[in-house]
Protein backbone atom coordinates (compact mmCIF):
# COMPACT_ATOMS: atom_id res chain seq x y z
CA UNK A 1 0.00 0.00 0.00
CA UNK A 2 1.92 3.22 -0.96
CA UNK A 3 2.69 6.25 1.46
CA UNK A 4 1.13 3.83 4.19
CA UNK A 5 2.07 4.87 7.52
CA UNK A 6 2.03 2.21 10.42
CA UNK A 7 1.46 4.14 13.64
CA UNK A 8 2.92 1.94 16.27
CA UNK A 9 1.21 2.18 20.63
CA UNK A 10 2.52 0.46 23.25
CA UNK A 11 -0.17 0.79 25.95
CA UNK A 12 -0.64 -0.53 29.56
CA UNK A 13 -3.68 0.36 31.53
CA UNK A 14 -3.60 3.67 29.36
CA UNK A 15 -7.08 4.02 28.65
CA UNK A 16 -7.67 7.11 29.86
CA UNK A 17 -5.71 9.40 27.80
CA UNK A 18 -5.90 6.79 24.96
CA UNK A 19 -8.98 7.79 23.08
CA UNK A 20 -7.40 10.85 22.56
CA UNK A 21 -3.99 9.87 21.43
CA UNK A 22 -5.58 7.64 18.55
CA UNK A 23 -8.19 9.90 17.81
CA UNK A 24 -5.26 12.36 17.01
CA UNK A 25 -3.95 10.29 14.84
CA UNK A 26 -7.10 9.26 13.17
CA UNK A 27 -7.89 13.23 12.55
CA UNK A 28 -4.23 13.65 10.14
CA UNK A 29 -6.50 11.85 7.66
CA UNK A 30 -3.65 10.21 5.96
CA UNK A 31 -3.71 6.01 4.80
CA UNK A 32 -2.68 4.65 8.55
CA UNK A 33 -2.91 1.67 10.05
CA UNK A 34 -2.74 2.08 13.88
CA UNK A 35 -1.34 -1.02 15.64
CA UNK A 36 -1.82 -0.91 19.41
CA UNK A 37 -0.19 -4.06 21.88
CA UNK A 38 -1.66 -4.00 24.60
CA UNK A 39 0.63 -5.03 27.17
CA UNK A 40 -1.44 -6.80 30.04
CA UNK A 41 -3.19 -3.90 30.98
CA UNK A 42 -6.07 -4.55 33.52
CA UNK A 43 -8.43 -1.72 32.00
CA UNK A 44 -10.27 -1.56 28.97
CA UNK A 45 -7.31 -0.13 26.67
CA UNK A 46 -8.19 -3.13 24.04
CA UNK A 47 -11.82 -2.00 23.94
CA UNK A 48 -10.81 1.48 23.25
CA UNK A 49 -8.37 0.25 20.07
CA UNK A 50 -10.95 -1.84 19.00
CA UNK A 51 -13.84 0.96 18.95
CA UNK A 52 -11.29 2.73 16.52
CA UNK A 53 -10.93 -0.50 14.48
CA UNK A 54 -7.01 -0.80 14.97
CA UNK A 55 -5.38 -3.79 14.69
CA UNK A 56 -4.38 -5.41 18.00
CA UNK A 57 -1.52 -7.52 19.78
CA UNK A 58 -2.57 -8.32 22.95
CA UNK A 59 -0.37 -9.93 25.46
CA UNK A 60 -1.46 -11.68 28.58
CA UNK A 61 2.17 -11.19 30.12
CA UNK A 62 3.45 -7.55 30.50
CA UNK A 63 6.75 -7.67 28.17
CA UNK A 64 7.40 -4.05 28.01
CA UNK A 65 7.42 -1.24 25.77
CA UNK A 66 10.52 -2.31 23.77
CA UNK A 67 9.26 -5.75 23.41
CA UNK A 68 5.72 -4.31 22.28
CA UNK A 69 7.64 -2.16 19.34
CA UNK A 70 9.68 -5.33 18.01
CA UNK A 71 6.02 -7.29 18.02
CA UNK A 72 4.59 -4.70 16.20
CA UNK A 73 7.02 -4.50 13.78
CA UNK A 74 6.48 -7.60 12.47
CA UNK A 75 3.41 -7.36 11.60
CA UNK A 76 3.37 -3.57 10.18
CA UNK A 77 2.21 -3.10 6.71
CA UNK A 78 3.58 0.72 6.29
CA UNK A 79 6.13 1.96 3.88
CA UNK A 80 6.35 4.36 6.68
CA UNK A 81 6.79 3.88 10.81
CA UNK A 82 5.93 6.05 13.65
CA UNK A 83 5.99 4.96 17.18
CA UNK A 84 3.19 7.07 19.78
CA UNK A 85 2.94 7.21 23.38
CA UNK A 86 -0.31 5.89 24.32
CA UNK A 87 -0.72 9.43 26.38
CA UNK A 88 -0.06 11.94 24.15
CA UNK A 89 -1.18 13.24 21.42
CA UNK A 90 -0.49 15.01 18.06
CA UNK A 91 -1.38 18.67 16.59
CA UNK A 92 -3.24 18.70 13.07
CA UNK A 93 -2.03 18.36 10.14
CA UNK A 94 1.89 17.78 11.34
CA UNK A 95 1.80 13.78 10.10
CA UNK A 96 1.22 15.19 6.39
CA UNK A 97 3.98 17.43 6.84
CA UNK A 98 6.66 15.43 8.12
CA UNK A 99 5.31 12.72 5.08
CA UNK A 100 5.46 15.30 2.48
CA UNK A 101 9.55 15.96 3.54
CA UNK A 102 10.36 11.91 3.48
CA UNK A 103 8.81 11.30 -0.17
CA UNK A 104 10.31 14.50 -1.65
CA UNK A 105 13.88 13.77 -0.40
CA UNK A 106 15.16 10.42 -1.22
CA UNK A 107 18.53 9.79 0.84
CA UNK A 108 16.35 11.58 3.96
CA UNK A 109 15.53 8.30 6.29
CA UNK A 110 13.26 10.07 9.11
CA UNK A 111 12.18 13.00 9.97
CA UNK A 112 12.63 14.83 13.82
CA UNK A 113 9.99 17.66 15.18
CA UNK A 114 9.57 19.53 18.00
CA UNK A 115 7.48 18.18 21.18
CA UNK A 116 5.64 20.22 23.77
CA UNK A 117 5.27 19.38 27.27
CA UNK A 118 2.08 19.58 29.06
CA UNK A 119 1.08 19.11 32.52
CA UNK A 120 -1.94 16.72 32.32
CA UNK A 121 -5.44 18.20 33.34
CA UNK A 122 -6.02 15.81 35.33
CA UNK A 123 -3.43 16.12 38.32
CA UNK A 124 -4.23 17.06 41.36
CA UNK A 125 -3.24 20.90 42.08
CA UNK A 126 -0.70 19.92 45.02
CA UNK A 127 0.90 17.08 42.15
CA UNK A 128 0.97 20.31 39.45
CA UNK A 129 2.92 22.52 41.63
CA UNK A 130 5.75 20.15 41.78
CA UNK A 131 6.01 19.26 38.47
CA UNK A 132 8.55 21.73 36.39
CA UNK A 133 8.05 21.21 32.41
CA UNK A 134 9.71 22.79 29.77
CA UNK A 135 8.49 25.99 28.38
CA UNK A 136 9.65 25.89 25.26
CA UNK A 137 8.86 23.22 22.55
CA UNK A 138 12.15 21.08 21.82
CA UNK A 139 14.00 18.53 19.57
CA UNK A 140 14.30 14.99 21.43
CA UNK A 141 13.98 11.07 20.42
CA UNK A 142 10.42 10.75 21.74
CA UNK A 143 7.55 8.44 19.63
CA UNK A 144 5.37 10.88 18.32
CA UNK A 145 7.99 13.33 16.56
CA UNK A 146 9.41 11.07 14.58
CA UNK A 147 8.63 9.74 10.90
CA UNK A 148 11.06 6.78 9.61
CA UNK A 149 11.10 4.87 6.26
CA UNK A 150 10.28 0.89 7.46
CA UNK A 151 12.99 -0.06 5.62
CA UNK A 152 15.56 1.65 8.32
CA UNK A 153 15.01 -1.37 10.17
CA UNK A 154 15.88 -3.65 7.06
CA UNK A 155 19.47 -2.26 7.45
CA UNK A 156 19.46 -1.70 11.97
CA UNK A 157 17.90 -4.47 12.77
CA UNK A 158 14.75 -4.38 15.44
CA UNK A 159 15.03 -2.68 18.94
CA UNK A 160 17.54 -4.30 21.66
CA UNK A 161 15.30 -5.87 23.93
CA UNK A 162 17.68 -6.23 26.84
CA UNK A 163 16.84 -2.04 26.95
CA UNK A 164 14.36 -1.57 29.10
CA UNK A 165 13.98 2.57 28.46
CA UNK A 166 16.71 4.80 26.01
CA UNK A 167 16.01 2.05 23.15
CA UNK A 168 15.46 5.65 20.82
CA UNK A 169 19.06 6.72 21.53
CA UNK A 170 20.59 2.90 20.63
CA UNK A 171 18.35 3.62 17.49
CA UNK A 172 19.49 6.69 16.79
CA UNK A 173 23.44 5.80 17.60
CA UNK A 174 22.52 2.90 14.47
CA UNK A 175 21.40 4.97 12.50
CA UNK A 176 24.30 7.04 12.69
CA UNK A 177 26.60 3.84 12.66
CA UNK A 178 25.10 3.49 9.46
CA UNK A 179 24.68 6.78 8.18
CA UNK A 180 21.39 7.13 7.73
CA UNK A 181 20.07 10.90 7.47
CA UNK A 182 17.61 12.21 9.88
CA UNK A 183 16.12 15.42 9.11
CA UNK A 184 14.98 18.33 11.66
CA UNK A 185 11.32 19.70 11.12
CA UNK A 186 10.99 23.28 13.07
CA UNK A 187 7.09 22.13 13.84
CA UNK A 188 5.35 20.98 16.76
CA UNK A 189 4.14 17.24 16.19
CA UNK A 190 3.31 16.35 19.73
CA UNK A 191 2.09 17.31 22.94
CA UNK A 192 3.51 15.13 25.25
CA UNK A 193 1.89 14.85 28.45
CA UNK A 194 3.57 15.00 31.83
CA UNK A 195 1.21 12.76 34.70
CA UNK A 196 2.12 10.76 37.83
CA UNK A 197 2.50 7.42 36.04
CA UNK A 198 4.99 8.23 32.75
CA UNK A 199 6.81 5.19 32.04
CA UNK A 200 9.61 7.73 32.44
CA UNK A 201 9.08 9.21 35.22
CA UNK A 202 8.33 5.29 36.79
CA UNK A 203 11.32 4.06 35.34
CA UNK A 204 13.50 7.09 35.68
CA UNK A 205 16.76 5.08 37.22
CA UNK A 206 16.57 2.13 34.76
CA UNK A 207 16.51 4.74 31.63
CA UNK A 208 19.43 6.83 33.00
CA UNK A 209 20.98 3.10 33.34
CA UNK A 210 20.45 2.41 29.71
CA UNK A 211 21.30 5.97 28.38
CA UNK A 212 24.70 6.15 29.77
CA UNK A 213 24.66 2.46 27.69
CA UNK A 214 23.95 3.64 24.64
CA UNK A 215 25.93 6.76 25.09
CA UNK A 216 28.81 4.68 25.33
CA UNK A 217 28.58 2.93 21.93
CA UNK A 218 27.78 6.30 20.46
CA UNK A 219 30.98 7.49 21.59
CA UNK A 220 32.65 4.11 20.56
CA UNK A 221 31.10 4.50 16.79
CA UNK A 222 32.70 8.38 16.69
CA UNK A 223 36.21 7.56 17.78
Amino acid sequence: MNNLISVIIPVKNGAKYLDKAIMEIKNQKLNTEIIVIDDASADNSSEIAQKYGCTIIKNKISQGPVIAKNQALKIANGTYIMFHDADDFMNEGVLNQMLSVLDATSDISAVMCKVKDFISEDLPSEEKNKIQIKNEPYYGLFTGAILMRKEVFDIIGSFDENITAGEILDWQTRMEKHKLKIQKLDIISTNRRIHSSNFGRTQQKTEFKDYAKSLRERLKHKI
